[in-house]
């Protein structure tokens, strides 16, 4: 206990990573944190109008713990964004959990697992076994967009992820971690609101598996696939998903990209949704220019009378009135510097979308009428306030255990950088 609590005083006055470590094998902790303050404006409005908002988003304190010589880790996150945006971000074409050209919050929760990074580490073996279990992502698909350089969401979020589910976890990789096998077991109903946890009762209806492959430094390909029971209607009584996922990820040094592609098939075929992103940065000394291509496909639910930002929940097949093509382009420049003795990155950030919205098929839904529009753009201003989160890598619970003496992935490039 005085050794933890040690640690957390650490951890609560230094950069994330850089406590030094006492005894053989102590156990450790680690806070980190991020929150954006950002002003939105858009045309993505029904009626043809257009509105601004300003929101605190993505505020979250993350949590991470290694005990016996650590065997043992845990990782957790809380999001408060419940509190901060009950009614959801405006970022034009995104959807899910009931909001439309809304980001959704997510739960309180965001996070909570507790994973066995390397169960035969003493058999000396050419090969790890990682075990993980709590409430977490499943192994299918990209990282999540908020360890990622653009401030907005892209449209694919829920093509792409799976997060916030009670999921089991097991992974084997290669001695040098450059084969990864994941294969997860979790409930597939999404949240409805953020307080809300996973329905326990369905742990288990859905799987997943992932297979990553990272022949060179920086260089990473994963392939993925998911069977999804019911991901709109918690009780269990909806249609199923089939998902598919592939994409191909650098980062070396200042530079990252990633070129992604995804499917999604529901009912049996009867609403096949695609995505195609790549996406882009390159830190230049504080500097930090991005840009991210987008096309993407979505469902479009009936919305509800009194609020054409939200659609009906538990979704119903005959709530579908057709599907939308996306085809965006976001440009965006942050200029971080470091702040409180380095312990904070401060990155005020501009960034700037334009959209175009077509029909898909022959659905009722026509963009054109409902948005009075088929361009639409968005202009944000930000500041991303980074405490230890930069070069986090949510849900990858295979990989070798980090050693608590070192920093979070990316947090020493961040700060000498921005010097």
């Amino acid at each position: 206990m005085r050794l933890t609590l040690v640690a957390a005083l650490c951890a609560a006055t230094v950069p994330a990573g850089v406590c030094a470590q006492s005894g053989s094998s102590p156990p450790w902790i680690r806070l980190a944190g991020e929150a954006i303050p950002v002003l939105t404006g858009t045309n993505a409005v029904p009626g043809g109008a257009a509105t601004a908002e300003a929101r605190l988003v993505q505020p979250v304190l993350m949590v991470q713990a290694g005990a016996l010589a650590d065997r043992v880790r845990l990782d957790a996150m809380a999001d408060l964004e419940g509190w901060t945006i009950p009614n959801g971000e405006l970022t034009a074409g995104a959807y899910g959990e009931g909001f439309y050209d809304r980001r959704h919050p997510h739960t309180y929760v965001h996070e909570l697992m507790v994973t066995l990074p390397d169960v035969l580490r003493d058999l000396g073996g050419p090969a790890g076994l990682a075990l993980a279990a709590g409430k977490g992502f499943a192994p299918f698909g990209t990282d999540d967009p908020m360890g990622r350089p653009p401030m907005l969401y892209p449209v694919n979020h829920h093509l792409s992820q799976l997060l916030e589910r009670a999921v089991a976890v097991a992974a084997l990789r290669t001695a040098r971690d450059h084969v990864t096998i994941e294969g997860g077991l979790f409930n597939g109903d999404e949240p409805e609101y953020p307080s809300e946890w996973p329905n326990w009762t369905r742990f288990g209806d859905s799987w997943s598996v992932r297979l990553t492959v990272a022949p060179a430094a920086g260089l990473e390909w994963q392939g993925s696939r998911a069977h999804v029971h019911s991901p709109e209607h918690r009780p269990g009584a909806g249609t199923d998903a089939e998902k598919w996922s592939t994409s191909l990820r650098w980062e070396r040094g200042p530079r990252y990209g990633l070129l992604e592609w995804a499917q999604t098939s529901e009912a049996g075929g009867l609403y096949v949704f695609h995505t195609l992103l790549a996406e882009g940065a390159w830190r230049i000394g504080r500097h930090r220019p991005y840009l991210r291509l987008e096309r993407t496909e979505r469902p479009e639910d009936q919305r509800v009378s009194d609020d054409e930002f939200r659609s009906a929940r538990p979704h119903l097949d005959n709530s579908i009135v057709g599907a939308t093509r996306w085809s965006i382009g976001t440009i965006g420049y942050g200029y971080g510097a470091p702040v409180a003795a380095g312990r904070l990155t401060v990155q005020p950030t501009i960034e700037a979308a334009i959209a175009r919205v077509a029909r898909v098929g022959s659905g009722l839904f026509d963009p054109a009428v409902f948005y009075g529009r088929r361009t639409l753009y968005s202009i944000s201003f930000g500041v991303r306030i980074d405490w230890g989160m930069a070069g986090h890598r949510m849900g990858h619970y295979a990989g070798a255990p980090m050693p608590p003496g070192m920093a979070m992935p990316g947090m020493e490039h961040q700060v000498s950088e921005a010097r």
